[in-house]
């Protein structure tokens, strides 16, 4: 029996019908102007290798994380996987926590944020609007402050879940709030510095399997390092 190679990219879950992985960070979901290589097409590639497929190989992409942000993702196998992930994903039903360290101490330390946000395309910058602008798309997420940071500049660990997914929703949100994620660059600028990392992750993904119809979890937590290890005595860490 020829011996299955090891795949490029961290398989957290695979069968028929669904492939689960950990996101790098700093790689693009899909193809983008930048002509980098991406999650996609990695995968795709991969698939074709492991199991020798001839020809283009399914791979139904079912959400999405921005460029800077690891963490777990799920994709459908076959296109009746995608079909019913997708609906998931529209009624609400397939949930994704993610971790944060942002800037400051959140008040009150759960919470539950709506914005109506509108995306300028040419800069590929997200705003926060009035909810009568006719472009802004409603935006709703919910968090909760797992550890408090201490000292005059304080970096805090927040759990956050979407209820809507909106293109740089947790980072747009929670800027707008007054406590930007740490190393983003493009939401919280003026309390970062140029090349740090952002502290935002992946961390779970539930959802119903499409064919079998049981609850499933996949989580991956973030890296042993600067800011994570500030709070890896934090036992969801």
């Amino acid at each position: 029996m020829a011996r299955r190679q090891k795949s490029p990219v961290s398989i957290i879950y695979e069968d028929n019908h669904l492939l689960v992985v950990e996101k790098p960070v700093n790689m693009p979901t899909q193809a983008d102007a930048s002509g980098d290589l991406d999650l996609l097409t990695t995968l795709k590639e991969d698939l074709k290798i492991r199991y020798k497929k001839p020809g283009n190989v399914y791979l139904g992409l079912v959400h999405r994380l921005d460029r800077p942000v690891g963490g777990v993702m799920v994709f459908a196998k076959t296109s009746k996987a995608a079909s019913r992930l997708s609906q998931q994903v529209r009624n609400h039903e397939l949930k994704r926590i993610y971790l944060a360290v942002v800037h400051g101490i959140p008040n009150p330390p759960k919470g539950r944020l709506e914005h109506y946000l509108k995306k300028n395309k040419a800069s590929n910058i997200v705003h926060v609007v009035k909810a009568s602008d006719k472009d802004g798309k409603q935006a709703i997420l919910e968090y909760s402050v797992l550890e408090k940071g201490k000292g005059n500049k304080p970096l805090s660990l927040a759990e956050v879940e979407l209820m809507t997914g909106r293109s740089h929703q947790i980072r747009v949100q929670l800027s707008a709030k007054g406590h930007s994620l740490f190393g983003d660059q493009k939401y919280g600028a003026e309390v970062n510095k140029p090349g740090q990392q952002i502290a935002l992750w992946a961390n779970q993904i539930r959802l119903l399997h499409p064919t079998l119809k049981e609850e499933m979890v996949f989580t991956s937590n973030p890296p042993n390092e600067f800011p994570w290890d500030l709070f890896k005595h934090v036992p969801i860490l």
